[in-house]
């Protein structure tokens, strides 16, 4: 290949492929038709000598040469987008709309301060939440439906960690805490020791699943002890679960971050878990896609900043199970419901 006759706009083609990983949606990130993007990659397979493609049934899938060209071009792209546009994304200036997703315990803690931000900036963003339904939102992110997903996703994290630099997904650690069992304050549970696990187990519960399904984390780490509790409720929120057992003789639990946050702390009594439970890691998923995007760059750090500032202890956790994924709590599958 000769790169002083290469034009340099196929690179910017391939770089839509390879993030997209379908040709239609490349075409219309690019605004270009689909046939102009799929002469783009021919003219690019002939220079490189390469089919740089394989056609699968979701759209394309990058050959082994792809792969090992896509860091380098990734790279350049990004410095000369900086060095073209200098100044980028101002957010007094230029209006924006941001679309996250998360579960409402994540944004009872996050979002009060994240607006706190904007408000002290007149950031001029229009952002919305999304609600989780899963607690697997790589779907959303992949489709575009949302920018950015924030919350507690330890099989996306171990998934991310083994497809290593391949990944067009990147898991941003925020803060780490953990699960507790909550119940109404002068519960008799909530008495010195007595909440044991067979005082739990004997108990009624509501459970939280973002799907409704009658089987939840908790449900999972009672079956690996031999146990089961007795669930009369399932709803498909954390603060619709603490409103109940504020006001009845039901357990639930919750992210002792969320606890804090609610509005309902001081009617509620707040006792460890007394089984296993793995750490709560809460963390910011986003696409490759948006790496070279300012706007999408200030969202991420204004989000980031604003859960530090809340000083909840960091994710560093969350950061090293993914590069080990097997090891640790953010590793371990469990079911539906998580932050």
């Amino acid at each position: 290949m000769n790169f002083r006759t290469l034009d340099l706009n196929l690179l910017r083609v391939f770089a839509a492929v390879m993030v997209e990983r379908n040709v239609t949606r490349a075409a219309a990130q690019l605004a270009m038709t689909q046939p102009a993007v799929s002469n783009a990659l021919r003219r690019l397979r002939e220079a490189l000598g390469d089919e740089l493609f394989v056609t699968v049934p979701s759209g394309v899938l990058p050959t082994a040469q792809a792969d090992a060209v896509w860091p380098d071009i990734r790279v350049a792209l990004d410095r000369l987008s900086d060095a073209l546009d200098p100044q980028g994304f101002d957010p007094t200036r230029d209006e924006r709309s941001f679309t996250m997703a998360m579960a409402d315990a994540t944004a009872t803690v996050l979002m009060p301060a994240f607006v706190a931000a904007l408000e002290r900036l007149r950031a001029r963003a229009d952002v919305r939440v999304l609600p989780l339904s899963s607690r697997d939102p790589r779907a959303k992110i992949e489709h575009g439906t949302a920018d950015v997903a924030v919350g507690f996703f330890p099989e996306v994290a171990a998934s991310l960690a083994a497809e290593g630099d391949r990944s067009m997904l990147v898991l941003d650690p925020l803060y780490r805490c953990e699960y507790v069992c909550v119940m109404r304050h002068r519960h008799p549970l909530a008495e010195a020791a007595a909440l044991t696990l067979d005082a739990y187990c004997a108990a009624r519960h509501v459970r939280v699943n973002f799907a409704g399904r009658p089987r939840g984390f908790v449900d999972e780490a009672l079956a690996r002890e031999g146990r089961e509790r007795h669930v009369v409720l399932t709803v498909n929120q954390f603060s619709t679960s603490a409103r109940v057992v504020h006001d009845s003789d039901l357990l639930t639990v919750l992210p002792r971050s969320f606890v804090a946050a609610s509005g309902l702390a001081d009617g509620l009594a707040v006792r460890a878990f007394p089984g296993a439970l793995p750490a709560i890691e809460v963390g910011l998923l986003w696409h490759r896609r948006h790496e070279r995007d300012k706007a999408q760059r200030w969202l991420r750090g204004a989000f980031s900043a604003a859960a530090r500032s809340l000083g909840i202890a960091p994710a560093a956790a969350a950061h090293e199970a993914a590069q080990n994924p097997g090891k640790g709590d953010a590793a371990t599958p469990i079911a539906e419901g998580t932050h």
